[in-house]
């Protein structure tokens, strides 16, 4: 009688940001664990690149992609509410859906791994009597403030950007006030209610999993497995699997015929990510700043935002009749830089531009995909946090890990001056090896990345524990 192979089912919450490292943890299953593997996703505002990256995905055909049907959560929030609340409720919307196709599946899977969003799902594997995981798509320190905030949030009286001592996790970098994420901004809002709620039910897993590696987070890492410290917490077990990023595609765009006329590590690559905007008057300066630093540049760009800088969130790589960069960039702009920089609308190749030999910086949101991209190709960054985790991505970037620059003062609370771009510019350019060495410590850590997921690596070792315990 044949063995059946072990089946994963992956649940994806909407936005490309979170579908990307599913259908990269559902590859490496597939490919190294040979497991069966079922990704579901939960289907609403369905962008342009989202829709490319389901598409593409499916040639080879290594598993299965089942788009869950839409749920309308008009009747249920705001107009206005945020991101993090739109996503909360449809996947809370979308549990019956999931339960139906799962119990359907025959042979049923052996484990269901949601994503941070999808924790509600949980008690569906509990009842179906799957094993249970969360796939925290992001990086160690960001896992352990989710899960001390339910202790945070009763032991700390009034608003947590009012403190003025930083936020404590223990065995782990002391939060600043200032660099909370999103949810925390506000403690009455219903982003923070549903972020707390994710905090407690993660614990309830039977494992964690994270897409950072051993090597570049220890001492966080440590704290986890450690019982005095967070490990008194989160009794699960956390397995660093990463950094789980796209694959090079083969096609090459237009731009690359630019792009291969340009010196080694010469041009500034500019890009906020599949949802991150400026405001009219930051991109402003943001022009200013490129063309006073007079070095070669890409700019994704995108019309001002007059609402959220996450506005583009549920809409990535959709051109509107509004994208005419010279109605919203100084006079002149385009004509003085043609010869030094190449303007993209809405969406750019990302990882193949930053894999190709004349990119030498990363001006990014830096969200944890776009960060993995760059370590990935040892390009130095420029941190730009815009929304959700990024205020800490930003921080750990800059003042632990050494590998980019960022602006004195958070993006979110103030513009940033031309003067302070082009100086931040041309220190990540002209410092090839100098005394900053951001260069040389990208790529130790582009090289740490590639041995942790190496045979016999520590995040190729973490993930054979994991399918271990789900084929046992």
């Amino acid at each position: 009688m044949e063995i059946s192979k072990p089946h994963a089912a992956l649940l994806s919450s909407p936005g490309i940001g979170h579908l990307i490292p599913v259908l990269e943890l559902g590859k490496r299953l597939v490919t190294r664990h040979d497991f069966t593997v079922t990704v579901f996703v939960v289907s609403c505002h369905m962008s342009q690149v989202e829709s490319q990256v389901i598409q593409s995905s499916m040639s080879p055909k290594l598993f299965d992609i089942v788009q869950l049907p839409p749920v309308d959560i008009s009747h249920l929030v705001d107009a206005n509410a945020t991101v993090v609340t739109q996503i909360a409720v449809m996947m809370r919307e979308a549990r019956p859906a999931l339960r139906s196709a799962i119990s359907s599946m025959n042979p049923r899977p052996t484990a269901l791994i949601v994503d941070l969003f999808g924790t509600e799902s949980l008690p569906i594997a509990e009842e179906l009597g799957l094993l249970k995981y969360v796939y925290v798509a992001s990086n160690a320190w960001f896992l352990a403030l989710t899960v001390h905030v339910p202790f945070l949030d009763r032991e700390v009286e009034g608003e947590y950007v009012d403190q003025t001592e930083p936020l404590r996790i223990p065995g782990c970098r002391a939060i600043r006030p200032e660099d909370v994420v999103d949810p925390m901004l506000d403690r009455t809002s219903q982003q923070y209610i549903e972020y707390v709620r994710m905090g407690k039910e993660i614990p309830t897993s039977d494992g964690v999993l994270l897409n950072t590696w051993e090597e570049l987070q220890p001492l966080t890492l440590a704290a986890f497995r450690d019982e005095n410290l967070l490990g008194l917490l989160s009794k699960t077990p956390v397995y660093p699997i990463g950094p789980l990023t796209r694959p090079l595609p083969g096609s090459r765009s237009e731009l690359f015929d630019w792009l291969d006329k340009q010196p080694s590590e010469s041009v500034i690559f500019v890009s906020f990510g599949s949802g991150g905007r400026l405001s009219y008057e930051q991109m402003t300066e943001l022009a200013w700043g490129l063309e006073l630093s007079q070095h070669r540049f890409i700019w994704v760009v995108r019309p001002p935002t007059i609402t959220a800088a996450d506005d583009s969130f549920f809409t990535a790589g959709t051109a509107s009749s509004d994208d005419d960069p010279s109605t919203y960039l100084p006079d002149g702009f385009l004509t003085r830089t043609k010869n030094k920089g190449l303007l993209v609308s809405i969406w750019a190749p990302q990882v193949e531009v930053l894999s190709h030999p004349s990119v030498g910086g990363f001006l990014s949101h830096c969200g944890w995909n776009s960060t993995l991209e760059s370590v990935a190709n040892g390009v130095p960054m420029i941190v730009w946090p815009l929304y959700s985790e990024q205020r800490m991505n930003a921080t750990l970037l800059a003042e632990e890990l050494g590998v980019a620059v960022r602006p004195k003062v958070l993006p979110s609370k103030k513009v940033v001056g031309r003067e302070e771009i082009e100086k931040m510019v041309r220190q990540i350019i002209e410092d090839k090896e100098g005394k900053n060495a951001i260069r040389a410590r990208m790529r130790e850590l582009k090289y740490s990345a590639e041995k942790a997921l190496s045979k016999g690596g520590s995040s190729d070792n973490a993930l054979s524990r994991l399918a271990q315990q789900i084929t046992d």
